[in-house]
């Protein structure tokens, strides 16, 4: 019906009818179609979690409120990732029927699922959100090594470690990619470090995506940005499937958002920080984007930084330098309301996502 409107609009020459001629249209509509597939199946996931009794034992930290958590429902993750793979999958495999059937070429060109853009994407989000299903699951049941329940940080460490290296492989004997882009320098060649170097620039993804968890919507936030700016990056280098995906994400978290943030309704849990973390890396890695990465999300780097000094100052200092880690339980410890860590950590991630996206376009160079 749309597409006849515009048709309809285009013949009388008026204002918007050439909407389904932008390629930028694909992003929009991904962005509109995974927020309102979230927000449909969000309330009946909700419901499902708390009558299998899926909720979180939130570990005490003697920070107010915590304790008050412990219950609700986790795995919320699984509506950002699953949402995602249902909506690729219907654009390339039912949209392409509906253009035949109707004889309407423009469903077609929604189509955003190609191999040398969007498998590898979408292969580490459900892989990671497999994983983290596992991982929260044994968190709620209690089982594992892990105090309190769960995967133990090695194992999950080896779990990434292997999603990590398929991913390397597939970049550098794949689609031979052996470079890293310099913002405003250009590309360098670093040969096969360049798999070591991937595996970093995910495993730093996902492990401080993790970290970063911990408050009611502080993750689903910084994430939200991160995806944006990256959306905007790959459509200024022309990677317009992979565009659309990461605005599909960024649909998603909105959604996610609508019931996580504060009061949570329910928990990211693992399933969906380990997959948007990994995810978000080799998105990186594919707009050549490695270093703006950190500036994009330069909230993990502080995240996770805090938990190394933490840890390597009670190891062989005997002291804390933090009051807690990782950094906003820190904040949280100096009296600062949940909320207020909340706001304030979107707001950094936002001005340090502009400024990504900036040098990301502006520094880009000579894409490969």
């Amino acid at each position: 019906m749309l597409y006849y409107l515009f048709n309809y609009l285009d013949k009388l020459n008026l204002p918007g009818a050439g909407l389904f001629g932008f390629i930028s249209f694909r992003a929009a509509l991904a962005l509109i179609t995974s927020l309102i597939i979230s927000i449909v199946f969000g309330k009946k996931l909700i419901n499902l979690l708390r009558k299998q009794q899926i909720g979180e034992t939130v570990r005490d930290l003697g920070l107010a409120g915590q304790v008050e958590k412990s219950g609700t429902p986790t795995m919320g993750g699984i509506i950002i990732w699953l949402s995602v793979l249902v909506l690729i999958l219907f654009s390339h495999y039912l949209f392409g029927y509906l253009a035949k059937w109707l004889d309407v070429n423009f469903i077609a060109r929604l189509d955003f699922f190609s191999r040398a853009q969007t498998w590898l994407p979408l292969f580490v989000l459900v892989t990671g959100g497999i994983l983290g299903i596992f991982d929260d699951w044994m968190s709620v049941k209690g089982c594992g090594k892990n105090k309190g329940g769960g995967m133990r940080f090695l194992m999950r460490f080896w779990w990434l470690f292997i999603i990590a290296g398929v991913g390397a492989w597939w970049f550098y004997y794949k689609l031979g990619w052996d470079f890293i882009h310099v913002p405003a320098v250009g590309d360098f060649g670093i040969g096969l470090w360049y798999i070591p170097v991937f595996i970093f620039i995910i495993l730093f993804s996902a492990i401080s995506s993790n970290e970063t968890d911990g408050l009611d919507g502080l993750n689903g936030g910084i994430l939200l940005f991160a995806f944006s700016a990256f959306s905007v990056i790959a459509f200024f280098q022309n990677k317009i499937d992979l565009s659309a995906f990461a605005a599909a994400v960024a649909g998603t978290l909105l959604a996610f958002l609508w019931f996580n943030i504060y009061p949570a309704r329910f928990f990211m849990g693992d399933t969906g920080a380990m997959s948007l973390g990994t995810t978000l890396g080799v998105i990186a890695m594919l707009t050549n984007s490695a270093l703006v990465l950190f500036l994009i999300v330069f909230i993990y780097v502080l995240e996770s930084g805090s938990v190394a000094i933490q840890l390597f100052s009670k190891k062989f200092f005997r002291r804390k330098v933090f009051l807690a880690a990782p950094l906003h339980h820190h904040f949280e410890a100096k009296g600062w309301p949940e909320p207020k860590v909340t706001m304030r950590a979107w707001v950094f991630t936002a001005v340090t996502a502009i400024m990504g996206v900036i040098i990301g376009i502006l520094g880009g160079g000579k894409f490969k």
